[in-house]
């Protein structure tokens, strides 16, 4: 039987990552990289698609977990009958043509009986390696793909696992280390468990402790952020969406997609969830794969790129993964990267002109570059598109995406106002107005007294709690008050904010998905403008009691059968979690800052 997701804990290189579960299982792991293919895949299948079980003999054995403080190494205790042991999972940050997963159990009391079974398939499930013994301990190897196992207990083949039983004493240590590299490549030198741990926990304790965040929550925005390093892709600064692919929005459904990739859309909010608490460096390099990945001509500009900037993104489905509790199909690539989303240039241009208000960009790279964009945008913005929730039932006028084409001509006028920079201020300003206009008459329904998703439907979104969040209109406008009236009215249940209306609803409720997290961190974020405090300290308390006993959040959350949903953990939740939790307790808060322009 499946773990629910939020059964799950993430450990991660900062290239690449893995989900270790509540029983000791690591069900999903993918190396050299976060879009490599898995070889343990049993998240989306059965353990016979790879998965590495380490855990006490004892099924009885009663188990609890933890992050040592502000580092991403993960701490399992066990307590059977004869004694207590603690398993310690962590992948060191190498940085050097290999990556390591290590898993250590130390006995604490008594003696404990460990057994441990490691399933190797490369290819999502599908390949089965040819394993060999060397005198330092294993080898896995199929096509590109080596992996040794290096072990100070006993192990041997069964069926095609690898399996072992051990004791464990108090006092003791017992060691594993995964390493992978390139298979015609020499084997990379042998690494002590010890020193490793060693150094990965004063590495992330260095990095955690940049954190300039004093308030309220202080240890869910820390643990927020170290998530959020966790999903950047050191050698190029790429941050995915998130670490797995086809985690259902819906059990049993088939909104199953590939989050292993950058999206342009978040980079305004990454960027002010990094520089807001410290992380500069962070910031610079996003905003630098931001521009090397964009760069080139405008038109063929896309939502999302691979974490080294990649543009092809083919999207297929893996016929031989029955889907995590059986939802199916499971998804690798996304067609979505292939779509026209018109808000995307938006956050691109508001991405940079923040990063300028920071001191990160004045170089003439990255405003001849939005200058091309702004040339672009004037002749497609009246186009309709896919917008920001990437449907696939074809395009239309929605109105968040033509707020977002406002925004970048605003953002570019700011620019030049406020920094001398050169571009064409009246005729931007013009369009700015014409966009305005536009939205103010059409994407605005007197009869509900409400701004609706797209121009001519009758359904409300939850990205027009972005309206007043980007200053295209005011908190107080009585457009922007009725039109969060009504999101409260239509879209909320439970207390959690769904994304939009369906023309289908079952019992009301949209069906094929849970609530988004993120838009209901956007509702807390109005509320703060509104003077609502107590409304918005309300949902940020809602919002952090659905994070998981290690304080991490998926995509969405099913308020009904109470569990999160979609690919985890998901970055868009933990930047909503640190930018509003500024919002409400620090100054210079992402939403107020943002809504100046």
């Amino acid at each position: 039987m499946s773990l629910r997701i939020e059964d799950y804990a993430l450990i991660g290189d900062c290239e690449g990552a893995a989900l270790v579960g509540r029983n000791g299982s690591i069900d999903w792991l993918c190396l050299p990289r976060f879009d490599s293919a898995a070889c343990c895949a049993a998240l989306l299948g059965t353990p016979e698609h790879g998965r590495w079980l380490l855990a006490p003999a004892d099924s009885d054995a009663r188990t609890s977990w933890r992050y040592r403080d502000d580092t991403l190494i993960l701490e399992t205790d066990h307590e059977t009958a004869t004694g207590a042991v603690t398993v310690i999972d962590f992948m060191p940050v190498l940085g050097r043509n290999r990556n390591d997963l290590v898993r250590m159990v130390v006995g604490r009391q008594g003696r404990v009986t460990m057994r441990t079974d490691l399933v190797l398939r490369f290819d999502y499930g599908r390949t089965i390696p040819w394993v060999r013994r060397e005198n330092h301990g294993l080898v896995a190897i199929a096509g590109p793909d080596t992996l040794h196992i290096a072990s100070d207990v006993p192990l041997h083949g069964e069926n095609f696992h690898t399996v072992g039983e051990f004791d464990v004493a108090a006092g003791e240590t017992r060691s594993f280390t995964l390493t992978w590299h390139r298979s015609h490549d020499v084997r990379p030198i042998a690494s002590n468990p010890v020193e490793e741990l060693e150094v990965t926990e004063r590495w992330w304790r260095r990095w955690a402790s940049q954190c300039t965040y004093e308030g309220p929550w202080r240890d869910a925005v820390v643990r927020s952020l170290i998530t959020l390093k966790a999903l950047t892709y050191a050698p190029t600064g790429g941050i995915v969406a998130a670490p797995t692919t086809s985690l259902p929005e819906a059990i049993g459904g088939v909104r199953n997609w590939d989050y292993r990739y950058c999206w342009l859309r978040d980079a305004t909010f990454t960027l002010y969830a990094l520089m807001s608490n410290g992380f500069l460096d962070e910031a610079r390099a996003w905003r630098e794969w931001l521009l090397r990945a964009v760069a080139g001509t405008p038109a063929q500009t896309q939502i999302m790129y691979g974490i080294a900037g990649e543009r092809r993104l083919p999207e297929m489905v893996l016929p031989w993964l029955p889907g995590y509790e059986a939802s199916r199909p499971v998804r690798i690539g996304n067609a979505a990267s292939d779509q026209f989303q018109l808000d995307v240039f938006g956050e691109t241009a508001d991405a940079l002109h923040h990063a300028r208000r920071f001191g990160l960009d004045y170089a003439d790279v990255g405003w001849q570059f939005e200058r091309s964009l702004l040339a672009h945008l004037e002749t497609v913005w009246e186009e309709p598109d896919e917008g920001i929730w990437e449907v696939r039932s074809g395009r239309q006028h929605f109105t968040h995406s033509k707020v977002m084409a406002w925004v970048a001509f605003d953002r570019a006028v700011k620019d030049v106002e406020r920094l001398g920079l050169e571009g064409p201020v009246d005729r931007w300003r013009t369009i700015a107005a014409r966009i305005h206009d536009d939205i103010c008459t059409r994407g605005f329904d007197p009869a509900l007294n409400s701004f609706v998703q797209y121009y001519g439907g009758r359904g409300v979104d939850a990205s027009l709690l972005l309206l007043p969040l980007v200053g295209f209109l005011p908190i107080d406008d009585p457009r922007v008050t009725a039109t969060v009236a009504a999101i409260e009215k239509r879209l909320i249940r439970d207390g959690l904010v769904y994304r939009y209306s369906h023309d289908t609803e079952v019992d009301g409720l949209p069906p094929g998905e849970g609530t988004f997290i993120l838009c209901s961190w956007w509702l807390a974020d109005v509320y703060t403008l509104q003077g609502r405090r107590h409304e918005a300290e309300a949902m940020v308390e809602r919002l952090m009691a659905l994070r998981t006993d290690l304080g991490l959040l998926a995509e969405e959350f099913d308020p009904h059968a109470n569990r999160q949903l979609g690919n985890f953990p998901q970055a868009f939740s933990h930047i909503g979690l640190i930018n509003t939790v500024r919002n409400l307790w620090a100054s210079g808060g992402a939403a107020e800052e943002r809504r100046k322009g």
